[in-house]
């Protein structure tokens, strides 16, 4: 603080003011912190989980206009499910693409092998997305 009271009056630095500052920089932080832990126990400990995983097992080049693809779906029991499979080329060009509806199952994971037509000689084969219905 400075010696002259009379400017600390002037500008308000009192320590009453010092105080009232610190008590709504703490209530502030505090209303910040509530809305915070709300926020991420809603999202997630409430919110729908990911209930759909995808892994390429591989792939096989099976003529210049045939891939044949393998891989496996994980979701939750008799789900309905429809996948995008795609074929790319040497410089990643998209050559084939297919969507599958995936039957319902009472397995959780289960394997695929699914045929993709190309238009060109295709280098790779793989999942582009799958979803829910």
């Amino acid at each position: 603080m400075t010696a002259n009271p009379e400017l600390d009056a002037r500008y308000g630095r009192s320590s009453g003011t010092n105080r009232r500052r610190r008590v709504l920089g703490i209530v502030a932080a505090a209303v910040f912190a509530v809305v915070l832990v709300a926020w991420v126990a809603w999202g997630g400990l409430f919110g729908e989980s990911a209930s759909l995983e995808t892994r390429d097992l591989g792939h096989e080049i099976v003529s210049d206009s045939l891939v044949s693809v393998q891989f496996e779906v994980t979701s939750d029991v008799e789900a309905p499910i429809s996948c995008a499979v795609q074929a790319l080329n040497e410089s990643f060009t998209v050559v084939g693409f297919r969507v599958i509806a995936l039957p319902e199952s009472e397995s959780r994971t289960r394997q695929f092998t699914e045929d993709v037509r190309t238009t060109e000689l295709a280098v790779s084969g793989l999942i582009y997305r799958c979803w829910l219905e």
